[in-house]
């Protein structure tokens, strides 16, 4: 029987003051962050000021345009500076936790795994991230993994009854031997301790490998992979009519703990493969559908009161983070109202320079840490344990749903396999299942944005409830990341669309969640929800002081002038400060420099494009929906990505404005050293200088790529060829205008 509750952990003893579960502080640069805070706020109202000044006397369009970018600015200033003033670190102590629980005394744990495309997402990245989450130190029986795939294909399918008998070697192997590196492809890449029974299992991981990379290769299953007549009526249901938008729901139990037992005699962890009905008549709602769906049939088959949400490419790095994590839930102080913990996402696999700052180091590490002071961080999507309670409202407004075997304090009885229950499971993941309820809206996991994950924890956090978000030294997730700059943009661009669902929807968190959360945690949140309007400040400081350098046009203050030590102060106060965070939270100046270039790129590309979608979508014009990321690696890709070559080699529409600033910023920097040139001096264009002379340095790996690459990642000839054109008719055309 699954204990199903918060409150069937029984503590034997009261925690003594000198042996904590966690303890928490602030960080020394709280201080800092909060004097600096109150000077740069001024620095910014004066140049509003200025601008203020500059528009009533001279009202053209670059004073508008300067205004509009430096509001946008401070207003995403502000949001930043949220993060600074309550930056929280913890520490957990699990040896403290024997004290207070027993083995049989531990929580449940429900594990969701979703993926949705065998050849982008290869099935054996997935079978990995199982293999890792099943093999936790923690009580088996009490662990149980459902993988949700919502792509409905044979051969994910396929992957995990093959991974099911693995799983009967692997974990046993991995627990007798302490193993730390329980990913079994991580393991064999990596450790160099052998064991005495390695090359065998090494030999026996390989032959699973290659047999479902076989079968995904071919697009079937042959007969001779099925090794008896259950196998092959597991397959069944995938007949002439069965296609990936229209299906019946398929939940298989691969593995019942009850029931099956590994190779030294011990419990396993339940494994069930869920794919959820579809039909075209209804919404799938994406990841989120297919997470409510995996929450209903888990309710019906095991009703875990904590569950742990997982992408397909994020494998347990730690196997002791159930520990880690129970160091928060068995505090009786803080329990009432907590409603998730946060890991962070890590990834391996990152070169040396991160060229794509695809660490997020400030969404996933260093914000949260800031969030952690106040109501705690946002809920991205991976590496986050819930209480299965807070997705049916606040703390003391509970929403049941319409049947009590969903209830979360519901007690099941019966084996994952009885028939009463599989036929239950199968009416809850039914695609009309959702039809007149409020999952979605009150219940389970938010729809209304690509963004699920932002919006689910927007309104948990409006509902009452707080998280805790923790960093353990040893990553206790690593993941995937893209290799190329298009996957790498069109991963931001759709977050884009979602986060702007979520701005233009009554839940906006500047009014709504500022309402419910107060006014720090709306504008944290904000931060990321109005990540799009970068794009503004960036393409005006990208193409007008050059355009009006060409124009012998200043614009911003004279070097004497006092006011330009205003705004020298102001970029150098914001980047500094920038990289100090990045550098206190492990990171290097080359991938600080990296990151920042990045956000340049984004704001010219993914920041854009995905404004402009959004835009398109709720004009009725078109709307292109959920594309899932690629985790497919190519050699040739990769070896260039290692050595931090810039990969675009697709012809794209998102390079278009990058190569055409490009050019404009290498025209405007070349003018204005002809200027000193012929002149002795710039007179009062250095600024606009500095800046086209920072826009080129930032596009040196664009230059690279459209001007003497050779390799297929190299600027395509047709991108780079109508964007020298657009730039280059930018600046004829203002050096034919007279002198404003």
């Amino acid at each position: 029987m699954v204990i199903s509750s918060m409150c069937a952990i029984r503590m034997s003893t009261t925690v003594p003051p000198s042996s904590p579960l966690h303890t928490s502080h602030l960080l020394r640069r709280t201080t800092f962050n909060r004097l600096f805070a109150i000077i740069y706020a001024a620095g910014i109202l004066a140049v509003i000021y200025l601008h203020l000044l500059n528009l009533r006397h001279s009202p053209t369009f670059i004073s508008a345009a300067l205004l509009i970018a430096d509001v946008v600015l401070a207003f995403m200033w502000t949001t930043t500076t949220s993060f600074r003033l309550y930056p929280t670190h913890r520490e957990v102590f699990p040896e403290n936790l024997e004290k207070l629980l027993e083995k049989k005394d531990f929580p449940a744990l429900d594990i969701f795994i979703c993926t949705a495309d065998p050849y982008k997402e290869p099935p054996m990245n997935v079978v990995n991230t199982a293999l890792s989450l099943m093999a936790y130190d923690y009580p088996p029986e009490k662990i149980s993994v459902y993988v949700s795939d919502d792509g409905g294909s044979e051969l994910t399918l396929f992957a995990f009854v093959e991974a099911a008998k693995f799983a009967k070697i692997w974990l046993p192997f991995c627990r007798e031997n302490s193993i730390v590196d329980r990913c079994p492809e991580a393991f064999f890449r990596s450790n160099d301790v052998t064991l005495p029974d390695t090359p065998k299992i090494k030999a026996m991981y390989e032959k699973m490998k290659m047999k479902v990379e076989s079968v995904v290769d071919r697009g079937s299953i042959d007969a001779e992979y099925l090794e008896n007549e259950d196998e092959r009526r597991v397959f069944d249901k995938w007949d002439g009519e069965f296609t990936r938008h229209h299906h019946p729901a398929v939940i298989q139990v691969l593995i019942e703990s009850e029931q099956q037992k590994d190779m030294k005699g011990h419990h396993m962890p339940n494994l069930i493969y869920v794919s959820r009905e579809k039909d075209s008549a209804y919404p799938h709602n994406f990841k989120a559908g297919a997470l409510n769906t995996l929450l209903r049939v888990s309710a019906v088959m095991t009703n875990a009161p904590i569950v742990l949400t997982q992408d397909c490419d994020m494998y347990s790095n730690d196997p002791k983070t159930p520990q880690r994590m129970l160091c928060f839930y068995a505090d009786q102080s803080i329990r009432r109202d907590l409603g998730y913990i946060q890991f962070p996402q890590r990834f391996h696999g990152i070169n040396s320079a991160d060229i794509y700052a695809s660490e997020y180091k400030r969404l996933y590490v260093i914000n949260p840490g800031g969030m952690d002071g106040l109501k705690g961080p946002c809920y991205v999507g991976s590496g986050c344990f819930f209480v299965r309670r807070v997705f049916f409202g606040g703390p003391s407004s509970p929403e049941l749903p319409e049947a009590c075997q969903l209830w979360p304090d519901n007690v099941v009885k019966r084996p994952i396999t009885n028939h009463q229950v599989l036929n239950l499971a199968h009416e809850v993941a039914g695609s009309n299942y959702e039809n007149n309820s409020t999952w979605g809206s009150k219940m389970g996991f938010r729809y209304g944005s690509l963004s699920e994950d932002f919006f689910t924890g927007l309104h948990q956090h409006c509902k009452g409830w707080k998280s805790i978000f923790f960093h353990p030294r040893r990553p206790a997730f690593l993941g995937d990341l893209p290799i190329t700059l298009f996957d790498a943009l069109n991963q931001n661009r759709r977050w884009c669309i979602g986060l702007l669902e979520v701005v233009f929807s009554n839940y906006n968190p500047l009014t709504f969640g500022s309402k419910f959360m107060g006014p720090l945690m709306g504008l944290a949140y904000s931060h990321n929800a109005f990540w799009p309007i970068w794009s503004i400040p960036i393409i005006i400081y990208s193409l007008v002081p050059q355009l009006a350098l060409l124009n012998h046009t200043p614009i911003f203050p004279q070097v004497t002038d006092n006011w330009f030590i205003l705004y020298a102060f102001l970029f150098l106060g914001a980047n500094v400060q920038d990289c100090l965070d990045f550098m206190l939270a492990q990171g290097t100046f080359q991938q600080w420099w990296n990151d920042q270039r990045m956000w340049f790129i984004r704001g010219l590309s993914s920041y854009l494009f995905g404004f402009v979608e959004f835009s398109i979508k709720h004009l009725g014009i078109a709307s292109k929906g959920f594309h899932v990321t690629s985790k497919v690696v190519d050699n040739e890709q990769s070896k260039r990505y290692n050595n931090g070559i810039f990969e675009f080699g697709v012809p794209s529409p998102m390079f278009m404005p990058l190569a055409t600033v490009a050019i404009v910023n290498l025209v405007a920097f070349v003018f204005g050293i002809l200027q000193i040139l012929k002149e002795g001096d710039m007179g009062g264009l250095f600024g606009q200088w500095f800046l086209s002379c920072f826009g080129l340095v930032n596009s040196w790996p664009i230059y690279e790529a459209m001007l003497w690459r050779t390799d297929k990642g190299k600027m395509p000839r047709v991108v780079s060829v109508i964007s020298t054109f657009i730039g280059l008719t930018f600046c004829t055309l203002v050096l034919l205008v007279p002198n404003a």
